[in-house]
């Protein structure tokens, strides 16, 4: 089992009190598994990714990365493992807008120590198989929206992680940009990668292996969606994303 969680709550302070965002989050993901996690804004999906991520701790409940009990882990520790385990693909991109495309990809590899002539190998190797051997010495702001996200992937993989976590991958693109971002992840999956993501979009959640729905911090246990929770008013409560 890659990921397993047993139980997570997750709470924000708001004033005096605390606001529960996750509750009793139960999820098992084995390797080579491609889940999709659905849920509007407002319902916890955000604040789960982040855990999972290691960009965030959990208020109670038991997480186990790739077998190892990370409830006591420290900031250095979870950044070893993140460094280790882990490959982040956001909407935004978050590429270094004065670096080219093969250094926006290199740099994961400089914090892991890896030395500049392999890390320079590996990051062309990365985005060969994102069809941009032609683009490797661009920057982000010469490079087309579907461009900068498959820059974004490379170096999301480029140190071969087992997980790789995608928060709104498409959010940001064309159809037909998003349609291509998309035939990357099932190839990386078809490959052996593990995928985790975010999204919002009916069409794209139906590209992975599995769904699953998020709903006032609840998930759900499989595609069926959870119950919406509602306020005494009857609205829709409200959670951190």
């Amino acid at each position: 089992m890659l990921v397993e969680m047993k139980d997570i709550c997750k709470d924000y302070p708001q004033g005096k009190e605390k606001v529960r965002v996750l509750k009793d989050v139960c999820l098992q993901v084995e390797e080579g598994d491609y889940l999709a996690i659905m849920g509007p804004s407002g319902s916890g999906k955000t604040t789960l990714m982040n855990l999972i991520g290691c960009l965030d701790v959990q208020s109670s409940g038991e997480y186990y990365l790739d077998g190892e009990d990370l409830r006591n882990a420290g900031s250095n520790r979870l950044a070893e493992v993140r460094n280790r385990l882990l490959g982040f693909v956001f909407q935004s991109f978050y590429l270094l807008p004065k670096l080219n495309a093969i250094d926006n990809v290199a740099l994961p590899l400089m914090y892991a120590g890896v030395p500049k002539k392999e890390r320079r190998q590996r990051a062309e190797e990365a985005l060969k198989t994102m069809g941009l051997e032609d683009r490797m010495t661009f920057r982000p702001n010469q490079l087309s929206g579907g461009q900068c996200q498959r820059v974004a992937i490379a170096r999301a993989i480029v140190g071969k992680p087992k997980l790789l976590l995608a928060d709104e991958p498409t959010g940001a693109l064309d159809s037909a940009s998003g349609s291509q971002i998309m035939d990357i992840f099932d190839r990386l999956n078809t490959d052996g990668t593990t995928i985790i993501m975010i999204t919002h979009e009916q069409a794209i959640a139906d590209r992975a292996k599995q769904i699953k729905y998020i709903r006032d911090g609840i998930l759900s246990s499989g595609r069926e969606e959870p119950p919406q929770a509602e306020t005494p008013d009857g609205e829709e409560g409200e959670a951190h994303a």
